[in-house]
């Protein structure tokens, strides 16, 4: 099965993915900020930071957190990668209206109807 995802302008800001971890991972988990924090490997205030959404989760800690939790680096990532672009877009929304969009036919690179790709030498 395919799976479509449509892009609709979010009203309210995407969640830090700390808060995913300090409201639900850690309660389920019973364990203090302490133990989380030296399961993975990291300071108490590291994680603090994190759970308090001052500290955006880096591909390491998305790594740290993905091996903990069980379930990968890519859910940390993209949470993070979706409030991340949520607030730029606000922030830059009278900078990105002064930017002129190319087409497709413009460059040649996007081609919306491509043909065969093209055989390759070697």
């Amino acid at each position: 099965m395919t799976e479509i995802l449509v892009r609709r302008p979010l009203k309210r800001p995407p969640v830090h993915p700390g808060e995913i971890l300090r409201e639900d991972l850690l309660p389920a988990t019973g364990l203090s900020v302490s133990e989380a924090a030296q399961r993975m490997g990291i300071s108490r205030q590291q994680l603090h930071r994190v759970l308090a959404g001052t500290q955006p989760i880096t591909t390491e800690m998305a790594l740290r957190i993905g091996k903990f939790a069980g379930n990968g680096p890519g859910l940390w990532l993209n949470m993070q990668s979706a409030h991340n672009l949520w607030h730029a877009e606000r922030r830059m929304k009278e900078e990105l209206a002064r930017i002129e969009t190319i087409t497709p036919a413009e460059t040649g690179i996007f081609d919306p109807h491509p043909g065969p790709a093209p055989a390759r030498l070697g």
